[in-house]
């Protein structure tokens, strides 16, 4: 019509008849939203496409209407076309979005009873959760803070403040805490899941189970029902014994005393490491295995006989370890599975026992040879020891000690024998004497027998309890001091008539006794030597007498401090010419003596032997020089002889007959041994000389010992000895001269080469000492007498005793230069028909490398 735009007001009620739709839809999520925008879009897109049609279709058959005879316009046309279009499309959309309301609308009452089961299995699970039998602890994985979810019944002993809770400790036997919380750090960092039974402090059982998801870490703790409380007690008390069985059986692991199980038939179930040590088993599955018994079979077969009576075997027995035969105490108990033992090794404490007992008779025989009487009574007052000088003094029969009677009728027989003093006051008298078993220091007492003697008696309680009674017999000690004195007076008479010199000082320094030969000798005046005169005095005087005065000394020693009263002596000359020796000795109670003796002939004699002696030192350093300087020209006609004798017999110098090849080769083994010789020789003299200096290095002991072993082969293998190397002991190497080390060896191989029987065995033995290492060398020979052991080093003196060959007596002399030369020591062992051992000592590591003969 006109006036009106219809496309506008189609538009407005398509637009009003959406919005509600849309915007209902909109609330069922974005998928429908989206969908219902798709198709909104291809609406529009089809009207603005239905306009430009009409448009062209009335333009391009004008005709058409015309023909039809209608007045209609073009414009009447295309509004007409335009409104068809639109109501046609708002028709479609219409038809669309009231299919899509219903779609969403069930989509809604779908999800809406979706949502109300979840809600209802939340409240489930809360309600289940919330339950009073049964917590859990939530770790979520990006917060590290607990979160806890139910609770436990009180009577668990699960406390309700989440800090208190999460402290397992507290709550928690500590056994159960420290498994709980292993077992929650393998869940949080390595997803171990985990099911335990754990134990609160007030008794209540509970089950715990750990497990990891994705997000979360859950520990659930769980009460238990009164039948599951028992079977989970039964299972604590089952860890608990498993624990206590686990740690009974490292204790007797770890015990040094053999222990074993067996089964009821009698085989070995378990042992200890004491247990497969002492049987030499590599451990002890190896010793349970391969069934080694630590006792024999007849021990063995004596516990299994008093088991059929009695569960317990209690008795000592012995076995074999190491060789060796041992004492133990071994206890076996039966119970109706099998059995169990341990051994106590008391071979240490019987050893101890019998030393006790020895010494125990030690001391007796010790008590019983001495000549002072001694009786001991224990806490009973009964005599229960006495020596023989108590039976000898109170001439008692041995039948009557050995009954051991108690003190007080021993003193009462002493008494009607006669034998001791009758005292005014008998009982009294006993009675104090008998106060000594109930005294804490020693009592002593003097008695006056009626015989005559005197009796020093001492009575020593014992901690015990008891009392040792010593009677010394002081008779003869009186006699002694009458006849001290009498010696006193025959001494001071025989100092008067010595010729050697005696003052005697006391520490004050003055003068207590002097024989006239000490006033002789220094040429004194008697007036001034009198006693009680000072030393300065004496001193004084024999200064002018002296040439170089020694009484500085003598007065220092007199009065000096105990550092400086020391034994000393020496010699003097007087200006006269008169040479003294003197000798100054310090005495008991600060005294001191000095002697004085005339040796003057015999310094005369000393300085004439000086003289001959420095002379005979010169002729011995001429004969060292010549012993060196002749050892140094055979060298060289030595080397040329083996040389030219080695050139004879090549095949290439020519052809030899068999006499010619026969005295050629005793010519090259003549001059070898020549050469040895020489070269000992030569040794030798340097050593003398003091230029010989070790070259001190790390020497291999199995090197040096394969060495020595090599170059004595041959003479070891002409007569069919065996050498036997011993090193198990010894070290891996030492400091010394690796060359001068081979040689003493082949020295020591070569001597007992010489020495050991035909197919007999050398023995070449090395061990490690404390300081040092040592080497020895033993051949079964006939051994040395004892008085060729003090020459057996000498030089140049061989030995006749069997050998096989005799050579120039150098090989032990250089033997002994070397070990010295490196700090150590040489000995033989040896006797008649016992072989001889020669063991040389080195220390680990000279303290210098010196020069020979020093």
């Amino acid at each position: 019509m006109p006036g009106e735009n219809p496309p506008r007001a189609g538009w407005a009620v398509s637009g009003g008849h959406d919005d509600s739709d849309i915007t209902g839809s909109a609330t069922t999520g974005g998928g429908l939203k989206k969908r219902v925008g798709t198709r909104v879009a291809g609406f529009l897109a089809t009207s603005a496409l239905a306009s430009p049609l009409t448009l062209f279709a009335a333009h391009a058959e004008p005709s058409i209407a015309q023909k039809a005879g209608l007045s209609v316009s073009a414009v009447e046309v295309i509004q007409l076309a335009m409104f068809v279009g639109v109501m046609g499309a708002a028709l479609v959309s219409a038809i669309f979005l009231i299919r899509e309301r219903a779609r969403t609308s069930a989509q809604n009452v779908e999800l809406r009873a979706r949502i109300a089961d979840v809600n209802a299995a939340l409240q489930r699970s809360e309600a289940l959760l919330n339950l009073r039998d049964q917590r859990i602890i939530v770790w979520a994985s990006e917060n590290k803070k607990p979160e806890l979810i139910g609770t436990l019944p009180l009577e668990s002993g699960a406390p309700e403040d989440r800090a208190a809770f999460l402290a397992f400790g507290r709550w928690l036997m500590p056994r159960s805490a420290a498994a709980l919380e292993n077992a929650v750090a393998g869940l949080r960092e390595k997803a171990k899941p985990f099911d335990l039974v754990i134990e609160s402090q007030a008794g209540a059982p509970l089950e715990v189970h750990g497990r990891k998801s994705a997000a979360h870490v859950l520990v659930r703790f769980v009460s238990l029902s009164e039948t599951q409380r028992s079977q989970a007690r039964l299972k604590i008390e089952n860890q608990r014994l498993a624990a206590d069985y686990d740690t009974m059986i490292g204790l007797f692991d770890a015990l040094p005393m053999p222990a074993w199980l067996r089964a009821a038939d009698g085989r070995l179930k378990w042992v200890n490491r004491a247990y497969a040590g002492a049987v030499e088993a590599p451990n002890a599955e190896t010793a349970v295995r391969e069934a080694k018994e630590f006792l024999g079979g007849q021990a063995r077969e004596q516990i299994a006989e008093q088991h059929r009576s009695h569960p317990v075997f209690e008795q000592t027995l012995s076995t074999v370890i190491d060789g060796d035969r041992r004492v133990f105490a071994v206890t076996d108990f039966a119970g109706s599975d099998g059995s169990a033992g341990l051994a106590c090794d008391t071979s240490a404490t019987e050893t101890i026992r019998g030393e006790y007992e020895r010494t125990v008779r030690s001391h007796a025989d010790t008590l019983d040879q001495l000549n002072t009487a001694v009786a001991i009574f224990d806490t009973d007052e009964k005599l229960r020891f006495f020596n023989q000088a108590f039976q000898k003094l109170w001439g008692l029969d041995s039948g009557f000690l050995h009954s051991a009677p108690d003190n007080a009728l021993l003193l009462d027989r002493l008494r009607s024998e006669g034998k001791i003093a009758e005292q005014p006051e008998w009982r009294r008298w006993k009675e104090g004497l008998l106060n000594a078993y109930r005294a804490v220091e020693s009592q002593e007492h003097w008695w006056h027998l009626p015989d005559g003697k005197t009796i020093r008696v001492v009575a020593n309680p014992q901690p015990k309890g008891g009392v040792t009674w010593v009677f010394e017999n002081l008779t003869e000690k009186m006699d002694l001091e009458s006849r001290y004195q009498t010696a006193v007076r025959v001494q001071g008479e025989t100092l008067d008539n010595l010729a050697e010199g005696v003052a005697v000082f006391g520490p004050d320094g003055r003068l207590r006794l002097s024989n006239p030969a000490f006033v002789a000798l220094w040429g004194l005046s008697q007036d001034v030597v009198k006693p009680n005169v000072h030393v300065s005095a004496i001193r004084d005087l024999s200064d002018q007498r002296a040439v170089d005065s020694p009484w500085g000394g003598f007065v220092a020693a007199i009065t000096g401090f105990d550092d400086e009263r020391r034994e000393r002596h020496g010699q003097t000359e007087l200006k006269n010419g008169t040479v003294l020796s003197y000798a100054v000795i310090p005495l008991p109670n600060g005294q001191v003596m000095m002697t004085f003796v005339d040796v003057t002939d015999s310094v005369n004699v000393e300085r004439a032997l000086k003289d001959k002696n420095e002379a005979l030192q010169k002729s011995d350093q001429l004969k060292n020089e010549f012993v060196q300087h002749v050892s140094y020209e055979l060298r060289s006609p030595l080397t040329n002889i083996i040389g030219f004798t080695e050139l004879l017999s090549l095949p290439t110098t020519g052809p030899l007959s068999p006499k010619q090849r026969e005295y050629v080769e005793h010519v090259s083994s003549s001059s070898s041994v020549l050469l040895t010789i020489v070269n000992d020789i030569l040794d030798l003299a340097t050593v003398d000389a003091g230029i010989m200096q070790l070259d001190i290095s790390e020497v291999s002991v199995d090197r040096t010992i394969q060495a020595a072993a090599e170059l004595v082969a041959d003479r070891l293998e002409e007569h069919a000895i065996k050498l036997k190397i011993d090193a198990a002991a010894a070290p891996k190497s030492f400091h010394g001269d690796e060359t001068r080390v081979r040689q003493i060896l082949y020295n020591l191989l070569s001597n007992a080469a010489n020495y050991a029987p035909e197919a007999s065995t050398i023995t070449l033995a090395c061990r490690h000492l404390e300081q040092g290492v040592e080497f020895s060398v033993h051949d079964d020979g006939p051994g040395m007498p004892p008085d060729l052991l003090d020459s057996v080093f000498r030089r140049f003196e061989p030995r006749t005793n069997g050998g096989r060959r005799r050579g120039a007596g150098l090989g032990l002399s250089i033997v002994k230069s070397f070990v010295e030369l490196h700090g150590g020591s040489v000995r033989i062992e040896t006797g008649k028909d016992q072989g001889t051992t020669v063991i040389c000592t080195f220390p680990d590591a000279p303290s210098g490398v010196r020069a020979a003969a020093e």
